[in-house]
């Protein structure tokens, strides 16, 4: 018996499907797809949402200093003349920062491994490169969903069967985030 569907594809394809739909239902909280591929995903989040809330508290937070440039009402960064060139102005600030212990580390390399990287565009600023952001899914997963799931041991997603696709009379799902 195998451990796993191959789902009609290679093990490159199925390996980027897999990793592209555990992706937007971690952004989204949940996806529309057949039934055989949302049961291949649901492993792959759920293994992902015990790891988070396994290592949710395990960082300590650190003072730091950091140069910061000085910028003027509209935003942009002040320039000073010294010795006849423009140098930017710079302000120390102490900022505190969440620092990973090693297993969170490892935790959060494992989620980087299967998580593929998004960057999000405002819908107000579209076709500006300068607008979008990159999206921090991992941080997303210990900070916002392992806390929910504290009390919780397993059983992370929630499938609902939808019905059958028109075309191929495939079953068609939602799977989400309980």
């Amino acid at each position: 018996m195998a451990k796993y569907r191959k789902l009609g594809k290679t093990a490159s394809q199925r390996k980027a499907l897999l990793r592209n739909q555990a992706t937007m239902l971690i952004q989204h909280g949940k996806i529309r797809t057949t039934e055989a591929r949302a049961k291949e995903v649901r492993k792959i989040v759920e293994s992902l949402i015990a790891m988070a809330v396994r290592e949710k508290d395990n960082y300590e937070e650190v003072t730091i200093k950091a140069k910061v440039a000085r910028k003027d009402k509209d935003g942009k960064r002040v320039k000073e003349v010294k010795d006849g060139k423009k140098v930017t102005v710079y302000d120390e600030v102490e900022k505190t920062i969440k620092k990973d212990k090693p297993s969170r580390l490892h935790a959060r390399h494992q989620m980087l491994k299967v998580l593929y990287p998004v960057k999000e565009v405002p819908a107000e600023g579209t076709g500006r490169k300068k607008n979008t952001k990159q999206l921090d899914l991992a941080d997303k997963l210990f900070t916002e969903i392992a806390p929910k799931y504290t009390e919780r041991k397993g059983g992370y997603t929630r499938i609902i069967k939808i019905g059958p696709r028109k075309g191929d009379a495939a079953m068609e799902v939602l799977i989400e985030l309980v």
